[in-house]
C-alpha cells in the first residue's frame, strides 16, 4: 500500500490557493491522531514560553503543517523548517511568503545527519522522521548540539509494536503501509538509551496509538488509502465513507490522547538538554 503518493495528490489539490492549503492543514490536524498528540505536547511547552522569544526547529518539515501551527502559536516564535527535498523547501517558502509569515518563518534544505546550528533552539520538533534515518545516533547528537541549555526535543515516531504496519522484511528494508522506513519502529527503551547517550539529561517516552488510536487509524487512514490505491474512483465514495466513520474516529482519538497506554504502535518522546 502506498501512503505518500495519495498524500501528494491531495496536497496538489489543496495547494491551489493559500486558503485551501490552510484548510488542508486543519483537516490533517483533525484527521491524523499524531497531530492530536503533538498539539497536546506543544500546548504544554507553550505554557512556559508564552509571550517570550523562542527559536524553533522543525526537523523534517515536509509540507509545513507543524511549522504553520507553531508560527501561529505566538508572534514571538521564529521557526526554521528543514527537509532534504528541494521541491518541498521551495513550495513552503513560497506559501509562507504568501500568507505573510516569511519574516519569522523560513525553510532550508539540509540533511539531519549533517545539520548542526550550535546552541540555537529552544524547541526541536521531529514528527515521523527518525524512522526514515539509519544514522539516528548522529542525528540525536546534532539535535543536542543545536539546542540551548534547557531546550526541549519533541519526537513522534512509530514504535516497534507494529508502528510501521510491515508485512514483509528484507535486510535493511521495511515494507509496509508507509514506505522508506529503515527500521520497524523504535523500541521504547532503545530510543531512551540513544537519547541519553547523545547527552540529554531527561528523557520521557510514552506510547501513543493504543487500542483506541489503532482502531481510529485503521478506520480513518488505512482502509480509505487502501481503497484509493486500488482505484482513484474511490475518491467519489470517500466523502460518504467519512460521514459514516469520522465521528467514531474523533471519539477514539479523544480516548487515545487522554489515556496512558501500556503499549501502542506510536511513541511520543520528550527530551531535555
Amino acid at each position: 500500500m502506498q501512503y505518500d503518493p495519495i498524500k501528494r495528490s491531495l496536497g496538489k489539490v489543496f495547494n491551489a490557493s493559500p486558503f485551501l492549503r490552510v484548510c488542508f492543514y486543519k483537516m490533517l490536524d483533525v484527521l491524523l491522531l499524531r497531530s492530536w498528540h503533538i498539539r497536546k505536547q506543544l500546548r504544554r511547552w507553550r505554557k512556559s514560553h508564552r509571550g517570550t522569544e523562542a527559536c524553533i526547529l522543525d526537523a523534517g518539515s515536509g509540507f509545513g503543517q507543524y511549522t504553520h501551527r507553531i508560527a501561529k502559536m505566538d508572534r514571538k516564535y521564529r521557526v526554521l523548517g528543514i527537509d532534504v527535498k528541494t521541491e518541498q523547501i521551495d513550495d513552503c517558502n513560497g506559501f509562507f511568503s504568501k500568507i505573510g509569515l516569511a519574516d519569522r518563518v523560513r525553510f532550508e534544505e539540509h540533511d539531519l545527519t549533517a545539520f548542526v546550528d550550535p546552541d540555537k533552539y529552544d524547541l526541536i520538533l521531529s514528527v515521523d522522521v527518525m524512522e526514515h534515518i539509519l544514522e539516528d545516533r548522529k542525528v540525536f547528537e546534532n539535535f543536542y548540539k543545536s539546542m540551548r541549555q534547557g531546550g526541549t526535543l519533541l519526537i513522534s515516531t512509530p514504535s516497534d509494536l507494529g508502528g510501521s504496519d510491515s508485512d514483509e522484511h528484507a535486510e535493511g528494508e521495511v515494507h509496509g503501509f508507509i514506505d522508506e522506513h529503515v527500521r520497524d519502529g523504535y523500541n521504547i527503551d532503545d530510543i531512551r538509551e540513544k537519547l541519553a547517550n547523545a547527552g540529554f539529561s531527561q528523557v520521557d517516552a510514552s506510547y501513543s496509538y493504543g487500542t483506541p488510536g489503532h482502531i481510529s487509524w485503521v478506520l480513518s487512514m488505512k482502509w480509505p488509502i487502501s481503497m484509493l490505491n486500488v482505484s482513484k474512483l474511490f475518491f467519489i465514495i470517500i466523502p460518504v465513507y467519512y460521514i459514516i466513520f469520522f465521528p467514531w474516529c474523533l471519539l477514539l482519538n479523544v480516548f487515545d490522547v487522554n489515556m496512558t497506554h501500556k503499549k501502542g504502535t506510536g511513541l511520543i518522546v520528550n527530551a531535555t538538554k
